[in-house]
């Protein structure tokens, strides 16, 4: 019997998908293990592999389509087998479907659309009516060079490209799951282009309005001498050299480490602000702010204060890298995973700035590069010393100045007397 491939469910947080690129086509034997196809959620991208062994007979959606997940997007059975049963489509009743056959080419979801002329449709696939809608190409006035004259990507493209510099264009389109997004220029002229946002820029827009607009934020400002910190690093990177640690643990790391401490000290800082209630959490998931080349995530480290600083440093690369490759679990990028988050700058010579709250969080904090400061060293002698900025952003409503400022002391307190 043939078995169909669904979409699957990255985290419970997760309703849709991104179709990628199809890596088996229509009628090709599959084994298992194989990758069929790429998915990608708002912020990582996956690859889902074949289960058992037989023949595509179908595909339901296009590269580029957004797909409910646990939906069927193909199915896998053996040559000559009914699949028709499978088809996604037939439950659809806003929209007419055309379904193609296992001979004629893969199976997928069509739009018809309105011409001008009376009665006459135009079929277009899903991925091409959102291409056209966005690069403002008039699709009654293409001609279709998919299987019965549908009208797909390609057709679009070209369209596109013929237009005038004027006109709306793609600039390139990304040729893997991952990668960054293509840039759509709306609009070009010697002077400027304007460009369409990408989609998880406007996700990013969308919270950090939403977290300035329902919480009330102030940020303080302290410094930490950061001698020992630095003769603590220096150690474990000659350790890390000569193989005696398999860590190579970094000035973000000893950071985070020495405000795990303190949120220790403090849970009334490990906490989420629900309005008229708090959550205080027993254990720090610590939340750890990642660049990367499809915008800022923030990635949970679950039960943070379990790790040793070796361990906590292994935990919090792997979780950056699994960010900046686009496959970390969307669970983790939720703001309500994490209980407090970090955000470091320091690696651009920020000196200081303030951070925006990932809520329902009650605080965030931000760490600004080492700079040499004036320091009483002893009684009426001062030198520069090294000095770490932090910038801690709360809420207001969750957190007194107080209790907030008594929190950033005692980071600086950690930092300045960490014992590893």
């Amino acid at each position: 019997m043939a078995t169909p491939i669904l979409m699957p469910r990255q985290g419970q947080s997760v309703e849709s998908c991104i179709l990628g690129q199809w890596y088996k086509s229509v009628g090709e034997e599959v084994s298992e293990g194989d990758t069929l196809f790429s998915y990608e959620t708002d912020k990582a991208s996956f690859e889902e592999e074949a289960k058992e062994d037989g023949i595509l007979l179908a595909t339901f959606f296009e590269e580029g389509d957004e797909v409910p997940v646990l939906v069927n997007v193909a199915v896998l059975g053996k040559a000559g087998e009914s699949f028709d049963e499978f088809n996604p489509g037939k439950e659809t009743t806003t929209e007419t479907t055309q379904i193609e056959t296992v001979e004629e080419a893969p199976k997928v979801i069509e739009f018809e659309v309105e011409d001008s002329l009376p009665n006459k449709r135009l079929r277009i696939s899903p991925l091409a009516k959102n291409m056209a809608e966005k690069l403002g190409v008039t699709v009654q006035s293409l001609k279709g060079s998919g299987p019965h004259g549908r009208i797909i990507a390609r057709d679009v493209e070209m369209a596109n490209a013929t237009k005038p510099a004027m006109q709306p264009g793609v600039n390139s389109a990304p040729k893997t799951v991952g990668e960054k997004a293509p840039e759509v220029v709306l609009e070009e002229s010697d002077d400027y282009n304007i460009k369409a946002i990408p989609n998880i820029r406007k996700l990013i827009a969308t919270a950090m309005h939403q977290s300035l607009q329902n919480s009330a934020q102030l940020t303080h400002h302290m410094s930490a001498d950061a001698r020992k910190m630095m003769k603590l690093r220096k150690k474990f990177k000659q350790q890390f050299a000569d193989g005696t640690v398999s860590q190579n643990v970094t000035i973000n790391d000893l950071v985070c480490f020495a405000t795990i401490r303190a949120l220790e000290k403090f849970p009334q800082v490990n906490t989420h602000y629900h309005g008229d209630k708090m959550k205080w959490f027993k254990k720090v998931h610590l939340g750890l702010a990642v660049d990367t080349d499809r915008g800022l995530m923030v990635p949970a480290l679950k039960n943070a204060d379990d790790l040793s600083i070796t361990g906590l440093s292994s935990q919090l690369k792997q979780l950056s890298t699994a960010a900046r490759n686009g496959n970390v679990n969307p669970d983790l990028l939720n703001p309500a995973a994490a209980t407090f988050t970090v955000s470091n700058l320091g690696n651009y010579g920020v000196e200081m700035f303030t951070p925006v709250i990932n809520l329902p969080q009650t605080a965030i904090l931000g760490v600004c590069t080492i700079v040499p400061r004036p320091k009483e060293i002893e009684d009426g002698v001062y030198g520069f010393v090294p000095m770490i900025g932090l910038s801690l952003t709360y809420d207001h409503q969750a957190l007194d100045g107080g209790e907030a400022t008594l929190f950033l002391a005692e980071i600086k307190n950690q930092i300045e007397n960490l014992s590893i």
